[in-house]
């Protein structure tokens, strides 16, 4: 079998696709139960959020099942969708949004590929530009060419005994090469790291100036899931395109996420979605907007998602303190919340895939760090050693799973450490 270029590029098994063959792979087994699970950043099933959705989707099935279901639809969102989506955006921000602004997607990871197919590559003369690496590592996959992405390293900067914090390099974004788009997550996967006002005012300008778009992932903030505290709302901006998803707000199996920007933009993005998917789902699509227009989406946020990430992430602080070695310098990123803890263990014996070969031995999955930098970096030779010093847990699984992991983690550290 021959593949093209881009076919064996897309092909390629990466980092994070490996982790989930992992997890398909242990689920199969007879004893599937004995894996602890803090890999994946699938949300958490809170109760009330699954009751919310499912009371949801049964008064749409009841009143919408043949017309959304049993017809083909617009390649832009159904015209309930969309319009519930102008509405609230006008409501909640001001935005001038019409449908002209609008397109929805089998998922915003489906969005920010076609963005990126659209934007990049062989005739632009631009490339995909992270400006704060480490970043979401399901961007690296977005581009169909080599050499398509490329990523800003940050300035890490120490915040206590156990904290640490990347800094937004906006002299270093200014100064890329062959800039096609520019795409981050705010707050951040896997760091839960928000832009603050001056970051994002600079990377507008930079788009601003370089003519490109500035595509912000919203997937874990506002206006919902919100599931960390962001410092600024989405901008409107005839240079940005916003994306959301209702993945994170409960409904990652579901595949519905949309993009709201300058219709420039817009309107090419709905005709490749015409051209390959045709349409998103269109009974979860009546489902999003019957939680937009009833305000439950705005309700379940405040009553049990911002809440639930919220307390899960005050325990796991404690029991990382409680747990881990007090004789390694562990040291856990500083988020405003997010599903995940981001760890740097900076110690030379560590390495984060010999510490995810320890845990599968162990039987617990976590995610090693170099997934979520892009390769190569650019700058030192430091920020290389620390890209392999770095793994995420994630904060979804129950707490007797967390604490129970933790352990495990600490058993790993303190045995690697023997070893070196």
């Amino acid at each position: 079998m021959v593949l093209s270029l881009s076919g064996a590029k897309m092909a390629r098994v990466s980092g994070i696709r490996s982790i989930m063959d992992d997890i398909a792979t242990s689920r199969a087994e007879p004893s599937a139960a004995g894996w602890l699970n803090l890999s994946i950043g699938n949300p958490a099933p809170i109760p009330e959020v699954v009751t919310a959705w499912r009371r949801l989707f049964e008064q749409t099935l009841t009143t919408s099942f043949t017309a959304a279901s049993c017809e083909y639809g617009p390649s832009r969102g159904t015209t309930t969708l969309v319009e519930a989506i102008a509405d609230y955006f006008g409501r909640t921000y001001g935005w001038p949004v019409t449908a002209e602004n609008i397109v929805v997607g089998p998922g915003s990871q489906t969005l920010c590929f076609l963005a990126a197919a659209m934007f990049t590559g062989p005739g632009t003369g631009g490339r995909i530009v992270l400006p704060a690496v480490p970043d979401y590592t399901g961007y690296q996959g977005l581009c169909l060419h080599a050499d398509g992405v490329a990523g800003v390293a940050p300035a890490i900067q120490l915040a206590g005994e156990r904290r640490f914090r990347y800094s937004l390099d906006l002299d270093a974004v200014r100064r890329a090469p062959d800039l096609g788009m520019m795409l981050l997550s705010s707050p951040s996967n896997p760091v839960g790291r928000c832009l603050d006002r001056a970051e994002l005012d600079g990377l507008v300008e930079v788009a601003e100036q370089r003519g490109v778009p500035l595509i912000v992932d919203h997937a874990y903030g506002e206006p919902f899931p919100r599931i960390a505290e962001t410092q600024v709302p989405p901008r409107w901006h005839d240079q940005v395109i916003n994306v959301f998803t209702a993945s994170k707000a409960g409904l990652p199996g579901e595949r519905i996420g949309f993009a709201i920007g300058p219709a420039r933009y817009v309107n090419p993005m709905v005709s490749f979605v015409s051209n390959s998917v045709l349409h998103a789902p269109q009974l979860a699509q009546l489902v999003v907007a019957r939680a937009l227009v009833t305000g439950e989406l705005d309700r379940i946020t405040t009553t049990a998602i911002q809440p639930y990430y919220a307390a899960k992430r005050r325990t796991v602080e404690a029991l990382l303190a409680q747990t881990l070695p007090s004789s390694v310098n562990w040291r856990l990123h500083v988020g405003s919340g997010g599903m995940f803890c981001w760890l740097w263990v900076d110690e030379p014996w560590f390495d984060d895939a010999a510490l995810y070969r320890l845990m599968k031995s162990k039987r617990v999955f976590i995610v090693p760090g170099r997934p979520f930098f892009v390769d190569p970096l650019p700058g030192n030779g430091a920020m290389r050693a620390h890209e392999s010093r770095c793994f995420r847990i994630s904060l979804s699984p129950a707490e007797p799973v967390l604490q129970e992991g933790l352990a495990r983690i600490a058993e790993a550290l303190e045995e690697l450490r023997r070893a070196h």
